[in-house]
């Protein structure tokens, strides 16, 4: 049994990542024959990205995706530990399915990502959840098939949680969600350590891929028909920080257009990484959308501070000034945290001032939460519920605002989408996305799905549009 240690998943060394190539051994590949299994997935594009490999894994081991989590004989919660919110839902999830596990004692359960690398998320499973079957993190999810195997075996709680830095597994297996759309990691683990933030913790060191390795899967995407790629990182703009090879972001993504695939994106990006040359890149190649994700988190320098950020609201401001001006049409959203500990009035207020001159397309924004383990869940949090929902809801009033005229700038204009999918607003309608990450619905054919077609938008709401294909 190996469980999470929050002090050793801390340290950082400047030994060399190992890379590794994945296999899996000819005695799993018919474990999971004449059994279905269902993974259900919490939190962020990683996480999606993730759960893609866990099922490509399960399918090579013979199991096959059941349509809904009762029918499986295998479940699987690819969990985030972001928020406390989560966490919640995760627990919750568990009751349920050991309500399931009552009725049928033969079904295997077990949690994975982020959660279980959490010191007090496993202790609580060793001491009130015993009856799960697995658990493993974020570092090993390539061994999954020796730990179904085992847990099959046994009959016990199988706990697989490395406390490491972490290593990078090439050519894992991918079942991909969608057949036009593609998650590519360029690099994984974060070493920025933000006061608030767990993730430094539960996905390790800073490592990035061989830039070669990146290009190669790129360019079989786009072989096998995708159109567009998505580059994933916890902070892609410190990629190749951690290579000797003197190639950083906007070599990957020069290096990425010039593969000719019709779209690229990336997110997130920290602001203190965002390098000029990244700006130049995205404003020379019409094949990287002009979309930015920009976190901003507090426009208050003092809590900025608190938050270990290492930037300034004057400093985000230049760079947000330079991406506007250099690259044409972009859209630019965010993420704020309202309510970190001791953020007075004026704080909040900064942060305003900052929303209103940037007037961003659209803003993710939370109530602090605290992370067990992590700096800012020491500090005194003196502002109650009450005030920091207050202010929730001030600052999304204006980001609602913010985010309907950007998209009014769009009403009777035809701009390209990308159709990826049926409208969960109606049936007979199509959904996609613009270059600037703007959701259309789309009146279109069916036949026109995994195409980039010209779209004239007709109605606009705050988070969304709706369009008529242009022929």
């Amino acid at each position: 049994m190996l469980v999470p240690e929050r002090e050793k998943a801390r340290i950082r060394t400047k030994d060399r990542v190992i890379t590794r190539e994945y296999s899996i051994n000819d005695e799993y590949r018919s474990l999971g024959l004449g059994k279905t299994y269902f993974v259900k997935t919490y939190g962020c594009q990683m996480n999606v990205h993730d759960s893609e490999n866990i099922k490509a894994i399960l399918e090579q081991m013979g199991f096959e995706e059941a349509s809904c989590m009762e029918n499986a004989d295998l479940i699987l919660l690819n969990t985030c530990a972001i928020r406390e919110n989560a966490h919640n839902k995760v627990f919750g999830m568990i009751g349920r399915i050991k309500h399931m596990k009552e009725d049928n004692p033969n079904i295997i359960a077990g949690i994975c990502g982020c959660m279980a690398q959490e010191e007090g998320v496993v202790k609580e499973i060793l001491d009130k959840y015993k009856w799960l079957d697995i658990v493993f993190g974020t570092h090993n999810i390539y061994e999954l098939p020796k730990i179904l195997k085992k847990a099959m075996s046994s009959k016990k709680l199988e706990v697989e949680v490395y406390s490491c830095e972490g290593d990078i597994i090439e050519n894992i297996p991918v079942k991909r969600d969608s057949k036009y759309k593609a998650w590519v990691n360029i690099m994984y683990g974060c070493d920025k350590f933000c006061t608030y933030c767990i993730v430094p913790y539960t996905r390790g060191k800073q490592r990035s891929r061989n830039p070669k390795d990146i290009i190669k899967e790129v360019e079989k995407l786009k072989k096998d028909g995708y159109k567009e790629v998505t580059l994933l990182g916890q902070n892609v703009n410190a990629y190749g920080k951690d290579l000797d090879i003197n190639y950083d972001m906007s070599n990957l993504l020069s290096d990425t257009a010039q593969t000719g695939i019709e779209r690229i994106r990336f997110v997130t990006s920290h602001p203190w990484d965002f390098t000029d040359e990244m700006i130049d890149i995205i404003s020379k190649y019409e094949n990287i959308m002009p979309y930015i994700h920009l976190p901003l988190q507090s426009g208050s320098n003092r809590i900025l501070k608190l938050m270990g950020r290492r930037y300034t609201k004057e400093s985000y401001l230049e760079l947000f000034r330079k991406i506007k001006e250099k690259v044409k049409n972009v859209s630019i959203t965010t993420d704020i945290i309202v309510g970190f500990p001791s953020e007075t009035e004026a704080d909040f207020n900064d942060t305003l001032d900052v929303v209103n001159e940037c007037k961003y397309d659209s803003a993710f924004t939370f109530i602090f939460s605290p992370r067990e383990g992590t700096p800012a869940s020491k500090m005194d949090d003196d502002i109650s519920l009450e005030e920091k929902e207050k202010r929730l809801y001030k600052l999304n009033k204006i980001v609602n605002m913010y985010a309907k005229e950007a998209n009014e700038k769009y009403l009777n204009k035809v701009v390209k989408v990308l159709l990826e999918d049926y409208s969960s607003k109606d049936g007979s309608t199509l959904m996609g996305y613009t270059d600037t990450m703007k959701l259309v619905n789309v009146k279109a054919p069916i036949s026109k799905l995994g195409e980039i077609v010209d779209v004239k938008i007709t109605n606009v709401q705050s988070f969304s549009m709706d369009g008529e294909m242009v022929e």
